[in-house]
């Protein structure tokens, strides 16, 4: 059965930007256990002579042709923007170096 410790729910929560304390910690660990438990059945049920496949039935996708209509100018489409810069959205930086 795989087991997942509080210090990796923890270390997956840091990589989240989730904060949990030891409360939720002990909660969720076993819950993640049981999932992973549940993925790695799964995994033993499937035979080497079935091949993996996304839908039971062979699906087509249905394209239509591609037409072109007028469209915003940048200056309309970053009109009501905040801020822009070098006709791009501008945007706060929301990751830091510490990554």
């Amino acid at each position: 059965m795989p087991e997942i410790s509080r210090d990796e729910v923890r270390h997956l929560a840091d990589l989240a930007r989730i904060e949990l304390d030891d409360a939720e910690l002990d909660h969720l660990a076993p819950q993640l256990s049981v999932i992973l438990e549940s993925i790695a059945s799964i995994a033993g049920v499937a035979a080497a002579d079935i091949p993996p496949t996304s839908h039971a039935l062979p699906l087509t996708n249905v394209y239509r042709d591609d037409v072109v209509v007028p469209c915003l100018t940048a200056e309309q489409a970053l009109s009501g923007a905040p801020a822009s810069e070098q006709q791009r959205f501008s945007v706060p930086r929301i990751l830091g170096d510490e990554q």
